[in-house]
């Protein structure tokens, strides 16, 4: 199943710009529709491509790339002629998939954008790391977008829900609520997506098999296999941390503050030794690292405290079934339970994480807020995330709290907005119910946050 994917936008953006002048390398998880999107891409605004998958790429190609990148002519026949595809100058573009395989493929983009014959995209996961740099040069004539799991805006459009998507925009400008009814359907859906989560594969089962539950959650598995066996892979001492960390995500979100606590892990443990292993999970994106911020000013990476750490999965379907063994999820029971708010459950876990990667969707770079009082010896403001506006001259920051139920306290935004109302604009609380507005304070539905 194809889906409507709002990074096609950002390829057609880099098509029309540069005109070959640099190659786009599209980074993203494993299994989020890379691979797919860029094919479907080609297809559309090319006369012809090209793909090579270096996950399984014949020796005839890999002896092309060792020996025939100084006679480029002899390379584009040779590729020509193993793939069976007449390649045309100008409109052609030649896939590099999974190009982490094969790094040296990686570093001949300098020369082979620099021929000017074709464009050249690559697709590609942990592309940082140690393994997938070592002994190249990266090149300079390569532009950089990030790819995430489908956001909730994607995932209504695949129902069919591109006009109630329209109107959530349309409601979240005028700072009006939906209509009721409309609501409820926004909320419903949305529901749907914070189980199923916006990995293509789960999704696709999901509506292609009347909304089934169970069948989402095992596709959803298989990936989270494949994750692992990802991480079996490091060839490095932090192999045992980065899987200790990822196993333990769904316990670290269930606590009330939500962060690592590596004292959990092995005792006397801390922050330096996991520095790799952080690196690790944050450039294979199958986390959204959340880092706290001690002084929400201009540039909050500025005032980063990476010693306090939050790690969401990079998706929320995802993490429900991390969360759950699979003999809980045996049939549809308990998934059934959820949607209907009959299971009790540490549904905030959920809630965060999901708020966290449709931020990240929206390109925010995230960040929490902790503040201690002395006095009281505790914490007296806890914020969820820190957006600000991004401007040198006007910043100001939104913080958000969110809440998975109708019931709630706002204390830590009234000591926020208080201790920080010069920097502030307004604040967001995200809660089941519908939109309200407060002073300068706005009560958003969740499915709106699409909008931040």
């Amino acid at each position: 199943m194809i889906f409507k994917r709002k990074i096609y936008a950002k390829l057609l953006e880099w098509k029309q710009s540069t005109n070959g002048s640099k190659a786009l390398l599209v980074e993203g998880a494993r299994r989020i529709g890379k691979s797919t999107i860029v094919e479907q891409f080609a297809k559309t605004e090319y006369k012809s491509y090209l793909l090579i998958d270096f996950n399984d790429v014949s020796a005839t190609v890999l002896n092309a790339f060792e020996n025939y990148l100084n006679d480029l002519d002899a390379f584009f026949v040779i590729l020509s002629a193993e793939y069976g595809v007449t390649l045309h100058r100008r409109e052609s573009v030649i896939i590099f998939d999974e190009v982490q395989r094969y790094p040296k493929a990686r570093q001949s983009i300098k020369k082979l954008v620099k021929d000017g014959r074709y464009d050249y995209i690559e697709t590609g996961s942990l592309i940082s790391i140690r393994e997938a740099v070592r002994g190249i040069t990266i090149p300079s004539e390569e532009r950089s977008v990030k790819m995430y799991p489908m956001d909730f805006e994607e995932f209504a459009m695949s129902f069919g829900d591109d006009s109630l998507i329209a109107y959530i925009k349309q409601c979240f400008a005028e700072r009006k609520p939906l209509e009721r009814n409309l609501h409820n359907k926004a909320m419903f859906r949305f529901k749907q997506y914070l189980l199923v989560g916006g990995m293509p594969q789960s999704v696709s089962a999901f509506v292609e098999h009347d909304c089934n539950f169970a069948l989402a959650d095992q596709e959803k598995r298989d990936i989270l296999a494949l994750y692992r066996n990802d991480i079996m892979r490091i060839d490095a001492q932090y192999r045992s941390k980065v899987l200790s960390i990822f196993d333990q995500i769904p316990a670290f979100l269930s606590r009330h503050e939500k962060r690592v606590v590596l004292s959990d892990i092995a005792k006397g443990s801390y922050f330096d030794q996991y520095t790799d292993t952080f690196f690790w999970l944050g450039d294979s994106m199958m986390v959204n690292e959340c880092f706290n911020t001690t002084d929400p000013n201009v540039g909050l990476s500025l005032n980063e405290d990476r010693t306090l750490i939050k790690c969401y999965m990079g998706d929320t379907g995802l993490l429900v079934s991390h969360a759950f063994s699979e003999n809980e999820i045996a049939d549809e029971q308990l998934y059934k339970q959820i949607l209907n708010n009959k299971l009790s459950l540490n549904q905030g876990m959920l809630y965060e994480n999901v708020i966290a990667q449709m931020l990240v969707a929206n390109g925010h770079k995230l960040f929490f807020y902790t503040h201690y009082n002395e006095e009281k010896h505790r914490n007296d403001i806890e914020i969820d995330f820190l957006i600000s506006n991004m401007s040198k001259t006007k910043y100001k920051v939104y913080p958000i709290e969110v809440k998975s139920s109708s019931r709630y306290s706002t204390a830590s935004l009234d000591n926020f907005v208080p201790k920080f109302h010069e920097r502030v604009d307004c604040a967001y609380i995200i809660h089941p119910r519908n939109l309200t507005i407060s002073e300068k304070r706005i009560s958003i539905p969740p499915y709106m946050a699409i909008c931040l």
